[in-house]
């Protein structure tokens, strides 16, 4: 495997399962030294175990993504011990329960959209100012198909990721010429724990995802992980703003012949 983050530093949230830990090994094996934070400490265990393995550079600090101080605290801690932050992977995110608008717990919505936007915008609060010390570098947000549709039973998700969809524009605009490159990825039905825990409690989404996606399947955690690594690499150096859908042809809204 290539080495092209050789001496590059990523940072990568929701590290413990699922897409991030296949990102932070995908930045590992080419050559990054990778940061990685979750609140599943036996899922970051596990990570680090996988990459420590493999002669990979990983550390890894359990961190609410929701809280400013502690995410300032992890960019301060990344920046002290490694002296630079060049990737930026905000990947952590919950689900949320499934429940009509009229009847979402308030307290539930509120924690939603704190753990999948407001931790977006604190991530990027800090990562914008440690890559500006050394000259740049590159931010992933995870969105979601949600970000294009609306899923009923689940407006807390569909409202942060709209919402993630509008700040990564936001900072690319503001960023572009900075340095720093500031992108989305917006998965489709992916088999992690995250949505394989969803679909347990919301049968209608379970089923859709069996019937509406033209590959017929859904995406395995490290094809989600291979492009949010695509678009925080070289190869993607026009990309500004950009949300990239990987979701096996879901949001195609067309229909089979």
């Amino acid at each position: 495997m290539s080495a092209e983050f050789e001496g590059k530093v990523a940072l990568v949230t929701g590290a413990g399962s699922g897409i991030g830990r296949e990102a932070a090994r995908l930045y590992a094996a080419r050559g990054a030294r990778v940061f990685g934070a979750d609140v599943n400490e036996q899922g970051l265990s596990e990570t680090h175990d996988l990459i420590a393995a493999t002669g990979g550079l990983i550390d890894t600090l359990r961190v609410d993504v929701a809280g400013e101080a502690e995410i300032a605290a992890f960019v301060a801690h990344i920046t002290d011990t490694a002296g630079r932050l060049d990737i930026a992977f905000n990947n952590a995110g919950i689900t949320g329960g499934t429940h009509a608008i009229e009847d979402y717990p308030t307290d539930d919505f509120d924690r939603v959209i704190a753990v999948n936007l407001r931790s977006v915008f604190l991530g990027m609060k800090y990562e914008i100012a440690a890559m500006l010390r050394t000259g740049g570098g590159a931010i992933v947000n995870t969105a979601s198909v949600a970000a294009l549709t609306g899923p009923g039973g689940m407006s807390a998700y569909a409202a942060s990721k709209h919402g993630v969809h509008g700040l990564t524009r936001v900072a690319a605009m503001e960023n572009a010429a900075r340095g720093i490159r500031v992108n989305a990825l917006a998965p489709g039905w992916t088999e992690t724990p995250m949505v394989a825990a969803n679909s347990a409690q919301n049968p209608a989404f379970a089923e859709l995802a069996r019937t509406a996606i033209p590959a017929k399947r859904g995406g395995r955690p490290e094809e989600l992980a291979a492009a949010a690594v695509w678009l925080s690499s070289d190869a993607a150096s026009y990309l500004f703003g950009h949300m990239l859908v990987v979701d096996g042809g879901m949001t195609i809204g067309g229909f089979e012949l």
